[in-house]
């Protein structure tokens, strides 16, 4: 059994069916078309002749009824003017107006006239033509003739013509003496007299003219009838138009043979003694058969010649009306067809020769655009979204495929452009417009709403507005929050807690809180899509609620097919998983800032005298680098921070101090010189007490042995206040408040020389630790005289190995390690020339930076927060490289780091928790932070920044007593940070 997949020889190519198939049918289809047409033409033809004359009785029909009907109008219309019942020519002049008019308008009237009962006439005719102005003798500037003829009551008749011209004056008069007519023996007259109706006559040649036309006239009133003489000579122009072959024959007559109307209008009019119209069985031998013996049918034999005829009867042109008759050789009619006939055999041949090829190259066009959509279809399953586009196909199906091929991979395309983009958007609230504008895109709608769970409730709150592609504020369209459960929640979201989508309608009573929205966009009538969002766990954490506008279209109604809904959803699906990812981090960061806080507020709790430190930096940090951000200083032209720069600057600035957990608060805040856990001043002053009280013994003694009572005294006296006195200087130096001179150290010493005795074992009791240090000497026999200021072997603390820092290590760290780690001898301690911090002391407040690195750097920060160790441990370095923990100068520091330094320094100059120290003035502090700067501990530019945009001044009315908030001379300070001239 032969493999499916495995291609068999027998099989052929799509085309090459095609191309047989489409050759086999043009074949058959060209044999059955050609003897069908072979046989349906002349049928074809001949049928098409009747219609061609049914076409022109009816046009002859429209023409008869155009050219009668305005003239009955017009008559009907004069018939009641007033004039028509004057008695002499002046008052019937007034005719002459409404006559010249209606002349005008209608090209076709010879004349009007009104004759009556007494025999009197007038007439207004329009001389339109030289020949016809010649004929009656009428002036060149002559329009019009009013011929008049009046009869008294003797019988005597005075006929004249009046010619006017154009204007209607008077420009000459005839009198006509020998008049013979009598409008009462004409035949108008006596037909309209006895009629209530119009009449209208045969046609007739008229006398004056020549022309063919027929009277019609209507009675006016009971003593005169309105009459107007109408010319049929259209009536030929346009059965000349229907002259279909040079032979055809056409002529229009009344009911006693006379043609009226003929293509050569010349021979309608026989002029041999009178004037008389021609008969139309006398104008061709081809009508005068037609009319002498009627053909039954529609066929005629004549002169040799077979003829189409067609005879139709009209009710127009006089009172037995008209008749057409045509007649159309038949070889003349159907010659087009003969020729039509063989034309389409050959081109049927010629197609027939031509099939084989043609179906071959049709069939091939037809399936090229099927290999494409393989490949397009290859390239889509490579996430390929780039390949061209199939050409469109002549195929409706191939083309449908291609076209849902398109938009199948346009959908994916967006798909993963909208999931990208999502994904890349790093702020919720950027994140939500997003979402809002490309969902409400995708769905073509005009408003679009997200809402967003809080808390652990059902509570939908509204989060987002987008009407016509512009977000908008939520406070302005009053937009409430729903809860899925609640009876007054819309209908639509209540059907959105057990589905994921809901497809409505809403008009403006329905709309509820979204009436507003609805005014925006400027509609009554709204399709509504809801969308639920969920999460990984099928929880719902919002809604997607789009808003199209009803306008009653058919399109309207495509944007809310299915597939359109799922598309939606999907894209909403992608859409909740970035919005609840998003909140996850936004959770995360909201953890980790309060760690951050919570750990800078322990720093803080955990000494009493540093607390809101912490606090207090971040906030200036922040103010200093606002300020360089929006600053227009050269200097600050490339720090524009973003958001996540901002971040890792929150971050170092509330992180700055956290080394400080590992330093003993003692040392941090150790006010004076003896103190550690508790104040070493007491043991000395206990000292003091024993002298005190040996000098009393020493004096009772001496007065028990008989001395003399009075130098005793005196003695014991000067004892005991000398004794007061050094133990107040060692007071004095204890609290470290001033610069020790050298003398001050040369009278600590020489009284630490003082000797006490002491008789108790002061081994006893203490720690191990204690035990092993004092190991290190042998132990004396008691009772042992000591010095009053000790500087003993178990006051000095061994540096353990792993604290010391090697010159190489890989932090970057250079710092004078000192050789003990503490240094608690009395007199070492008392000797400290300035502050109340020794060496050793120093190096472990100091190496709180050293501490802070190294936390830092062993926390996995993301890689935007890479630089956050960098930024706060640099707030102890200088400008000149004499800084710790790394003696870094200002070219290998951040700007930010160099913020840090100058927040720091101010804070600690200005705070006022410290112990050991007063809290500064602005003007003092200040002046202090210009010395550093023009000894080159702090940043210049920073510091400039810091005075010209008084950021000190914002800080001290925020975190300083208003007491230390005192005038500031911003260019003299600036003068002695070496800033100015």
């Amino acid at each position: 059994m032969p493999s499916p997949l495995r291609p068999d020889q027998r099989r052929f190519p799509l085309h090459v069916h095609i191309s047989v198939m489409f050759t086999c049918l043009l074949l058959l289809t060209g044999i059955v078309l050609g003897i069908f047409n072979y046989q349906q033409t002349t049928q074809i033809i001949l049928s098409s002749s009747e219609k061609l004359f049914s076409r022109i009785e009816q046009d002859v029909r429209l023409d008869l009824h155009a050219t009668y009907e305005p003239i009955r109008h017009l008559l009907s219309l004069l018939t009641h003017t007033p004039a028509t019942q004057a008695l002499d020519l002046q008052q019937r002049l007034a005719l002459l107006l409404p006559f010249s008019q209606s002349l005008q308008d209608n090209p076709d009237l010879a004349s009007l006239y009104v004759g009556y009962d007494t025999g009197d006439f007038f007439m207004v005719r329009p001389l339109r033509t030289p020949d016809q102005k010649a004929l009656l003798k009428a002036p060149d500037t002559a329009a019009y003739q009013v011929w008049s003829i009046e009869r008294n009551s003797s019988g005597q008749v005075h006929s004249q013509s009046l010619f006017f011209d154009r204007d209607l004056t008077l420009v000459s008069r005839q009198d006509n003496p020998e008049e013979i007519y009598d409008p009462r023996g004409r035949a108008w007259f006596i037909s309209a007299s006895q009629n209530a109706d119009q009449i209208t006559t045969e046609p007739y040649v008229f006398f004056s003219t020549h022309n063919v036309g027929t009277t019609l006239a209507r009675r006016s009133g009971e003593h005169a009838v309105l009459a107007a003489d109408l010319t049929l000579a259209e009536l030929s122009a346009t059965l000349a138009k229907h002259v279909v072959t040079p032979a055809t024959e056409i002529v229009l007559f009344d009911a006693q043979g006379n043609a009226i109307a003929y293509p050569d209008s010349r021979r309608l009019i026989v002029d041999d003694q009178t004037a008389h119209l021609s008969k139309a069985a006398d104008l061709s031998p081809a009508l005068q058969a037609l009319l002498s013996t009627p053909a039954p049918g529609n066929r005629l034999t004549a002169m040799g010649r077979q003829w189409i005829v067609a005879r139709s009867r009209m009710q127009e042109g006089g009172p037995q009306g008209l008749q057409l008759a045509m007649l159309i050789p038949e070889d003349e009619l159907l010659v087009d067809a003969y020729r039509m006939r063989w034309q389409g055999a050959l081109i049927t041949l010629a197609t027939l020769l031509l099939c084989v090829p043609l179906g071959w190259l049709t069939s091939r066009i037809l399936v090229k655009p099927l290999r494409s959509l393989v490949q397009e279809a290859d390239a889509i399953r490579s996430f390929d979204f780039n390949f061209p586009a199939t050409r469109r196909s002549p195929v409706l199906e191939v083309d449908q495929l291609s076209l849902s091929m398109e938009r199948m991979k346009d959908t994916l395309a967006s798909f993963f452009q909208i999931t990208d983009s999502l994904s890349a958007e790093t702020r919720f609230a950027p994140l939500l417009e997003r979402v809002l504008f490309e969902t409400v895109r995708i769905g073509r709608a005009q408003a679009g709403l997200i809402y967003l769970r809080e808390g652990d409730g059902d509570l939908m709150e509204p989060q987002g507005l987008v009407i016509n592609d512009t977000a908008h504020a939520l406070s302005s369209f009053d937009l409430r929050a729903h809860a899925f459960k609640d009876t007054d929640s819309p209908a639509w979201l209540q059907q959105l807690s057990t589905a994921d989508n809901v497809v409505t309608h809403l008009g403006f009573e329905q709309a509820g809180d979204l009436q507003k929205v609805l005014l925006a966009m400027a509609c009554p009538r709204v399709h509504l899509i809801g969308i639920r969002l969920h999460n990984r766990h099928n929880e719902t954490v919002g809604l997607l609620v789009f808003l199209l506008a009803d306008s009653g279209n058919q399109s309207d109604l495509d944007k809310l097919r299915p597939d359109r809904i799922a598309f939606l959803q999907a894209v909403s699906g992608a859409a909740a998983v970035s919005i609840e990812s998003h909140r996850l981090q936004d959770r995360q960061k909201k953890l980790l800032d309060a760690f951050i806080k919570l750990l800078a507020g322990a720093i803080d709790a955990k000494s009493p005298y540093t607390g809101g430190h912490c606090q207090r930096v971040p906030a200036l940090t922040l103010m200093l680098a606002q300020a360089a951000a929006a600053s227009q200083d050269p200097a600050f032209s490339g720090y524009q921070p973003t958001d996540d720069e901002w971040e890792a600057l929150h971050i170092a600035a509330w992180l700055h101090d956290c080394g400080k957990v590992t330093t003993p608060e003692y040392v941090v805040d150790k006010a004076t010189k003896l103190e550690t856990l508790n104040d070493r001043i007491h043991e000395i002053r206990t000292r003091f007490e024993v002298l005190k009280r040996d000098a009393w013994i020493n004096y009772w003694q001496a007065i028990a042995q008989g001395g003399d009572e009075q130098p005793l005294a005196q003695q014991r006296d000067a004892t005991l206040a000398e004794l007061d006195d050094d133990f107040a200087f060692i007071a004095r130096c204890n609290l470290g408040g001033e610069t020790m001179a050298e003398a001050d150290l040369q009278r600590l010493r020489s009284i630490g020389q003082r000797t006490w005795t002491r008789t108790l074992d002061d081994r006893l009791g203490v720690s191990w630790e204690e035990n092993q240090r004092q190991a290190r000497t042998p132990a004396p026999t008691l009772p042992v005289c000591e010095t009053l200021l000790a500087d003993r072997p178990e006051h000095l603390f061994e540096r353990a190995e792993a604290e010391v820092i090697a010159e190489d290590n890989p932090w970057g760290f250079k710092l004078d390690v000192p050789h003990y780690k503490y240094n608690r001898g009395e007199l070492y301690n008392l000797s400290i020339t300035r502050g109340t911090l020794t060496r050793e002391e120093r190096y472990i407040i100091n190496h709180h930076m050293v501490q802070t690195i190294l936390m830092l750097n062993h926390l996995p920060f993301p890689e935007h927060l890479g630089n956050v160790a960098e930024i706060a441990g640099g707030h102890h370095e200088k400008m000149d490289g004499t800084g710790y923990p790394k003696r870094l100068k200002r070219e290998q520091m951040s700007l930010p780091a160099r913020m840090m330094a100058i927040a720091d320094i101010f804070e600690a100059l200005t705070a006022a928790d410290r112990p050991y120290k007063k809290a500064k003035t602005l003007s003092e502090a200040l002046g202090i932070m210009a010395n550093m700067c023009r000894d080159a501990h702090i940043d210049p530019p920073l510091f400039e920044l810091f005075i010209n945009a008084q950021i000190y001044l914002q800080y001290a009315r925020r975190f300083l007593d208003p007491q230390q908030v005192d005038a500031v001379d911003a260019s003299s300070l600036l003068v002695k940070a070496g800033l100015r001239a």
